[in-house]
C-alpha cells in the first residue's frame, strides 16, 4: 500500500474509532447504521495493541468478522494478528453504550466459512464484490467469549488453538480431495478449485513458517523438547515439498487428476501423523507458556 493511502486508511480508522466510542457504538457517514465492532489485537510483529473497526455478523454468542480488506489482494493486518494471538478484545454497542468483551478468535474453515460469508454477502452485497475482486479466499473469523479469569482462562487455549488450526487444515484438504475425485479425467481447474488449492497451500506455508519461528523459544524454555522439535522441522521440509508441488500442479492450465489425487493422498497421510505428533508434544508446553502470561 502506498504511504499516502496507508496514512489515509489510518486517519479514517481513527475517526471511526473515536466516533464509535463517543457515540455509544454508532457512527455516521458511509457506515451509518452498519453493524460495527472495534477489535483490538496484539501485533504479530510488534506485540503492541492495535484497534480496528470491522463489520460483524452475530451468531448466538459469537461475533463473526470478515477479513475482506475491501477486496484488496492481501489480508488486513488485524487478521494476521488474530492468527498469531487469538485473544481479542471486542467493543460493541449495546443500549447506547459501548460494551467490552474478551474473546478468542477462530478462523472458520470449509463449508462453515462459506455459509457465513454467503449470508454476509446477502446482507451487505459489497462483500460479494470484495470476494469477486480478489483471488484470495476472504477469511471469516469467529470471536467467541473467552473463558472467565486471567491466567486460568488462558491455560489450555494455546493447545486448543493449535488443534483448531490443524482441524481447519484437515477440513480444507478433505474438501480439495473430494473436488479432485469428482473432476474430469483430464482435470481443468476452475476458479473456485484453484482458489481453494492456493489458499490451502498458503495457509500451510504460513502455519509452518510461524511454528518454525516459535521453535527456538520452545527449545530454550523446554530443552527436553529438542528431539521432538528436530523431528517436526524435518517433517516441515517434507510437507513443504509436497505443498510446493501441489502449487505447481494447480497453477498449470490443466492438471492430471491421478497425479493430483495421489499427491493429495500422500499429503493427507503426512499431515495426519505430523499434526497428531505435534499436538501431543507441543500442546502442554504451549499451555504452560500461556498460563505464565
Amino acid at each position: 500500500m502506498a504511504p499516502e493511502r496507508e496514512q489515509w486508511a489510518l486517519d479514517t480508522n481513527r475517526r471511526i474509532i473515536e466516533e464509535f466510542r463517543a457515540g455509544g457504538g454508532q457512527v455516521g457517514g458511509p457506515f451509518a447504521g452498519a453493524p460495527l465492532v472495534l477489535v483490538t489485537t496484539i501485533g504479530a510483529r510488534t506485540g503492541l495493541p492495535r484497534t480496528s473497526p470491522a463489520m460483524y455478523l452475530a451468531d448466538d454468542d459469537r461475533i463473526l468478522v470478515f477479513a475482506s480488506n475491501a477486496g484488496a489482494p492481501q489480508h488486513p493486518a488485524w487478521y494476521h494478528n488474530m492468527v498469531a494471538n487469538p485473544e481479542v478484545v471486542v467493543e460493541i454497542g449495546r443500549d447506547g453504550a459501548v460494551e467490552t468483551r474478551r474473546t478468542i478468535a477462530t478462523v472458520l474453515q470449509g463449508a462453515e466459512r462459506d455459509r457465513f460469508y454467503a449470508r454476509q454477502a446477502e446482507l451487505v452485497p459489497a462483500f460479494a464484490d470484495y470476494q469477486a475482486g480478489t483471488s484470495r479466499l476472504i477469511p471469516v473469523i469467529a470471536l467467541r467469549p473467552a473463558p472467565p479469569g486471567g491466567g486460568e482462562g488462558r491455560a489450555g487455549a494455546a493447545a486448543q488453538h493449535l488443534a483448531q488450526v490443524h482441524a481447519g487444515l484437515r477440513a480444507d484438504l478433505a474438501a480439495l480431495r473430494a473436488q479432485v475425485a469428482d473432476g474430469a479425467p483430464d482435470l481443468t481447474l476452475g476458479q473456485d478449485l484453484l482458489r481453494h488449492c492456493l489458499t490451502f497451500c498458503g495457509a500451510m506455508e504460513t502455519h509452518h513458517g510461524r511454528e518454525n519461528g516459535v521453535f527456538p523459544d520452545l527449545e530454550r524454555r523446554f530443552p527436553e523438547l529438542g528431539p521432538a522439535l528436530d523431528r517436526l522441522r524435518r517433517e516441515h521440509v517434507v510437507v513443504a515439498a509436497v505443498v510446493g508441488e501441489l502449487r505447481t500442479l494447480t497453477t498449470t492450465t490443466t492438471a492430471d487428476r491421478t497425479t493430483l489425487r495421489v499427491r493429495l493422498e500422500e499429503l493427507a497421510n503426512e499431515l495426519e501423523t505430523h499434526f497428531d505428533y505435534e499436538e501431543a508434544q507441543l500442546g502442554p508446553a504451549l499451555d504452560a507458556i500461556g498460563a505464565d502470561h
